[in-house]
């Protein structure tokens, strides 16, 4: 699968290891930065993986900050994206059965490494359950 990932710098770290943990499990990733920890305003590198899920670009993303919050409400801005704000296995198995996640939004400050590399996998590799919600989600994602 080709992903997008993009954080500030409080994201950072997390963003370069799930990048390795990613590519070990076959994936291609595009890092739309920022490429340090140092102090950047985190929009400047959201909104360019939002878009790139949005225009098929790549197939999901993957954001992350501090909180996961501002990241969050950064990519949902962009319409065609649903990007779930994840914090426990619980929250990344609903994002995509029952809303179709196409991004996920991660907290470094929030959830171990372990945790985060474990909620990514739910994520890629849970389907949407459809049903009555499927058609909605379908008319919200058009232009």
């Amino acid at each position: 699968m080709k992903i997008g990932i993009g954080s500030d710098h409080a994201g950072f770290a997390y963003k370069q290891a799930l990048i390795v943990h990613l590519t070990e499990l076959g994936h291609q990733v595009l890092d739309f930065g920022t490429h340090s920890a140092d102090p950047c305003d985190y929009p400047v590198f959201i909104r360019p993986t939002a878009v790139a899920v949005a225009s098929g670009q790549v197939e999901r993303g993957i954001v992350l900050g501090g909180s996961g919050n501002g990241e969050a409400i950064v990519a949902n801005r962009v319409k065609g994206v649903r990007c779930a704000l994840v914090w426990s296995e619980e929250t990344a198995t609903l994002g995509r059965t029952h809303n179709n996640a196409n991004c996920i939004s991660i907290g470094e400050r929030m959830v171990s490494l372990d945790l985060a590399k474990k909620m990514v996998e739910i994520f890629l590799t849970t389907p949407f359950e459809g049903g009555r919600h499927e058609r909605r989600i379908e008319l919200i994602d058009k232009p």
